[in-house]
């Protein structure tokens, strides 16, 4: 049963779209973060300008961003492209943001001492303008001031590292932060986390007794049970907040007794138990997280957008297969990442700190990103001064090409609006 959407299933849209060998020259980099951690990236430049004094970085926690299909058009207008994977690209079981916005701070440091990049822009898009936000809400701090723990009360690294500043930020169909998509997606009628099918059926958006209609049929939820839903999803993302603090608190009090003076009088046997639990590394599995009302009900956040999630144009399936969002985590990376109770990575709450110039552009058709949900709200929470809301009613997330399109063709659109206010911010 083939279930995800052709984005998926035929690989992902974020590529280049044409080719750049004749025009932009290409090298791998490696950057080392200040707690050791390794990250690569791929770094562009225009072959007849090898060494820009501006370039563009564009992240995400977990996809891979080296050929963004904006790069070829930015190639073009001079700027250097810096495909930035972090520690968790392609894998984010163990994604805590607290760290890899260190594998951004080393790239971006990379590109300072090595390439003489003066100026850097971020580039956000989906879960990269989270990630961007995080980072230079820290960034700006003075070392002193920067998060001293993660969400899971681990130290960070956050205090001791270079971290440069963007120059300006570019936020494209992007969300306020993977935790805050997972509120709006976990399935709240799950009673039980060991018995994923066990089911509540007045939770159940799927169920027709509260108002589903078979896809591609639009479904309508009554009121009262929106606020009985969004306030279950909430309640049940609590309690794995809770499940993810306990298994932690179980390796600190393990870690605890390891470290006491009297443990090595302590019976071999209870010694071993103790080290093993401090070192074991325990893994959460998240059922059902594919059940945002907006994926069956378009009255909700009207637009032009389809049926279904960007993973899937059946999500009453697909909530039930591995592929989802924040299925298989550490408690670490659920706390940082996948908890919008807990995750630091909120851009509605870090953009207020954020002052330099910006622009949101928002594609009509994305099936995860809506338009007051998320850009509005988001291009509101920004401090800045100087920014710019862009609309494109008929785009889709990645501004894939719809049926008979040219596949550059949303590139190229958006290109068209990005390219001229990067350089009215940010002149080569």
């Amino acid at each position: 049963m083939r279930l995800i959407s052709k984005t998926y299933w035929n690989g992902s849209w974020v590529r280049f779209r044409e080719p750049v060998e004749g025009f932009a020259n290409c090298e791998q980099i490696t950057a080392y973060a200040n707690d050791g951690a390794q990250s690569r990236g791929l770094y562009w430049t225009p072959r007849n300008s090898p060494r820009p004094r501006v370039a563009v970085v564009a992240g995400h926690p977990r996809v891979d961003f080296s050929q963004h299909y904006l790069f070829p058009q930015l190639l073009r207008a001079g700027y250097a492209c810096l495909g930035a994977s972090v520690r968790t690209t392609g894998n984010d079981v163990t994604c805590v943001h607290e760290q890899i916005i260190l594998d951004i701070a080393a790239q971006v440091q990379w590109l300072k001492e090595h390439r003489g990049v003066e100026k850097v822009v971020w580039l956000g898009n989906s879960g990269g303008g989270s990630l961007g936000g995080f980072y230079q809400s820290q960034a700006q701090l003075t070392p002193a001031e920067r998060l001293a723990f993660t969400p899971a009360g681990r130290p960070t690294a956050l205090r001791t590292a270079m971290m440069p500043t963007f120059d300006a930020m570019v936020i494209s169909a992007a969300h306020p932060g993977q935790g805050l998509v997972l509120n709006e997606a976990i399935d709240p009628s799950v009673v039980d986390e060991k018995n994923p099918l066990l089911t509540d059926a007045s939770l159940d958006m799927y169920d027709p007794c509260n108002g589903f209609r078979p896809a591609p049929e639009w479904s309508r939820y009554s009121p009262e049970f929106q606020e009985r839903y969004r306030a279950a999803q909430l309640a049940r993302v609590a309690r794995i907040d809770s499940q993810a603090r306990a298994m932690i608190a179980e390796q600190r009090d393990a870690e605890f007794t390891a470290s006491d003076p009297g443990f090595q009088s302590l019976p071999y046997a209870r010694q071993r138990a103790v080290l093993q639990r401090a070192a074991f590394q325990p893994v959460m599995t998240v059922y059902r997280t594919m059940a945002n009302l907006n994926y069956t009900d378009n009255s909700l956040d009207p637009g032009n957008r389809g049926y279904g999630s960007l993973l899937s144009d059946r999500p009453d399936l697909m909530n039930f297969q591995l592929l989802g969002f924040g299925r298989i985590v550490t408690p670490d990376a659920w706390l940082s990442t996948w908890s919008g109770l807990s995750s630091n990575a909120n851009l509605l709450k870090t953009a207020r700190s954020i002052k330099v110039p910006m622009i949101l552009v928002h594609a009509g058709r994305d099936l995860d990103c809506y338009l007051e949900a998320h850009s509005r709200p988001i291009f509101e929470a920004f401090g800045s001064e100087d920014k710019t809301f862009e609309n494109f009613p008929e785009q889709l997330h990645y501004f894939e090409p719809d049926e008979g399109q040219h596949e550059n063709a949303g590139a190229l659109a958006h290109a068209a609006k990005l390219v001229p206010w990067l350089k009215s911010r940010v002149p080569l």
